[in-house]
């Protein structure tokens, strides 16, 4: 991972929002997937656009995307794309979605964007550098202990009835309870706004670009092992503001 890659990524996230814009609280097309979960024209309008530059400028390297699958994913550099995080919210008319690029070298996440294309938001996080937000670097606060955490997740519906049980012990135990927000929770995180995000259910291009965001900040993500994330983790996710929190936030989950 370099500065063409920062560069690149940025230009990836220009084009997507270019294709979202547009559409945003204006008539389009939306059809249910096989899961259920809404698609619309605007994600795979924004992610052919991000697909295009890759194959023009980094034929080698592999692509991963939520709405056109998976080019060369063996290969040692693979670009992760989630054009719309939150395409709900989207449908909705609520600007708190996000276009979201990951780099994995190796299968570990090593560079993330988040862009938020309504609000001209842009978190930018990446291996050994300090998160940015709109170019200016951001760091998570200090919380002592998940009792004074401000926690935030999607909704229940992305749980197991098993992990939902553990994730009621956490937030029986934490301070408040944010719902929804998908990516957007994680940049708030980045920022020192929350404390802690708990998920389930994720996907590798719904978790791959947050990793470099949070850590960059100052935060952790982990798996709710306590283990580092990977292309191969299977989407328990926990990423917290403060470093202890991670420890005993896994604890509570059991």
């Amino acid at each position: 991972m370099n500065d063409l890659d920062l560069a690149l990524a940025e230009r990836l996230a220009d084009a997507a929002g270019a294709a979202i814009r547009p559409l945003f609280r204006k008539p389009f097309t939306m059809e249910a997937k096989a899961d259920l979960s809404p698609v619309t024209e605007a994600d795979r309008a924004a992610e052919a656009a991000m697909r295009k530059i890759l194959q023009d400028e980094r034929p080698d390297d592999g692509v991963i995307g939520e709405e056109y699958g998976a080019d060369r994913p063996d290969a040692e550099r693979v670009w992760v794309l989630d054009p719309i995080d939150g395409t709900r919210s989207f449908v909705a008319g609520r600007p708190i979605f996000g276009t979201l690029i990951a780099l994995l070298e190796q299968g570990m996440p090593v560079l993330g964007v988040i862009d938020q294309p309504i609000g001209v938001e842009r978190w930018l996080g990446a291996h050994g550098r300090a998160t940015t937000l709109n170019g200016a670097p951001i760091a998570t606060r200090s919380c002592a202990s998940v009792d004074q955490a401000h926690l935030a997740t999607t909704g229940p519906g992305y749980f197991t009835p098993d992990s939902w049980t553990a994730f009621e012990r956490v937030r029986r135990g934490a301070r408040d309870v944010l719902w929804g927000g998908d990516c957007y929770n994680y940049g708030l995180l980045a920022a020192g706004h929350l404390d802690l995000v708990i998920e389930d259910g994720l996907k590798l291009y719904d978790f791959a670009a947050l990793v470099p965001i949070v850590e960059g900040a100052g935060g952790r993500m982990r798996d709710w092992r306590g283990d580092v994330l990977h292309a191969a983790s299977e989407g328990k996710v926990i990423a917290a503001g403060d470093p202890g929190l991670i420890e005993q936030a896994v604890a509570i989950l059991g």
